[in-house]
């Protein structure tokens, strides 16, 4: 692994996960150096070289959604491997299946990791994807896949815009409030009509509420460092990290 990709600190010793930074890869500026995402101006070799180098580094293959900012979660499996398989339109993957990682592609939205016995899961939660519901639909999935209960999954919250950071409007603080897991200081009064919103805390909430007590990380803010992270919101044009899980060969 790259020293400066994040490792989850979590009790999962049957998976391997792994968020990137921007760092360790191919790309040229803005999109230097791990830009993992094709089709946003950056070299598709460069891309591919990414790609191909976080496969070989983690001894597994990542398989990548078309991500909306939706609730969708699909279940991936060894077909999805296979060349020219299609690109699943959804915001989470789940999986049973050794060799294949599930992996979301973030530079700001919140990656969410989930680890079950026997079944692993990883979820895009931007705001709307939060708000509508992709981190309960993706632990349903989780413990459906493994059979278990979510007091049974560990999560882990990698980077993401922080409270800090993260200014929002209206629109956003509405699209929460009606959840009973929506904890007030999550949204801090900002200016007339914005407030500080805590992305990787409203998850946490939610996690919680549902019965998981192991959740980790949440601590790092993409738009904060530059020289670590890729951020949408603080540059517009630049790469995407990953956020990765699979199941293990051993248990370690």
């Amino acid at each position: 692994m790259h020293p400066d990709w994040l490792i989850p600190d979590w009790p999962a010793r049957h998976v391997g996960a792994v968020m990137t930074t921007r760092r360790g890869g191919f790309s040229q500026p803005p999109y230097d150096s791990m830009n993992l995402r094709e089709g946003i101006g950056d070299d598709e070799q460069a891309v591919y070289s990414n790609q191909r180098l976080l496969a070989e580094t983690i001894g597994a293959t990542p398989v990548y959604l078309n991500q909306v900012h939706g609730a969708q979660v699909v279940r991936l499996t060894p077909m999805d491997l296979l060349p020219g398989a299609p690109v699943h339109e959804a915001d989470a993957s789940v999986t049973t299946e050794r060799g294949v990682a599930c992996a979301v592609q973030v530079a700001d939205c919140l990656p969410v990791l989930f680890a079950a016995p026997g079944a692993v899961g990883a979820a895009h939660a931007g705001w709307r994807g939060l708000a509508g519901g992709v981190v309960e639909a993706t632990l349903k999935a989780v413990c459906d896949a493994a059979g278990c209960q979510p007091a049974r999954v560990h999560t882990w919250l990698g980077a993401c815009i922080g409270p800090a950071q993260f200014e929002v409007g209206a629109d956003v603080l509405e699209a929460f409030k009606a959840h009973p897991a929506v904890s007030t200081p999550r949204f801090k009064p900002h200016a007339p009509g914005k407030w500080m919103a805590d992305l990787a805390g409203l998850a946490s909430d939610r996690l919680s509420a549902l019965g998981v007590a192991s959740i980790g990380g949440g601590r790092w803010c993409t738009a904060s460092d530059a020289s670590r992270f890729f951020s949408f919101r603080r540059d517009r044009v630049t790469g995407r990290m990953a956020a990765i899980v699979w199941l293990a060969a051993s248990v370690r």
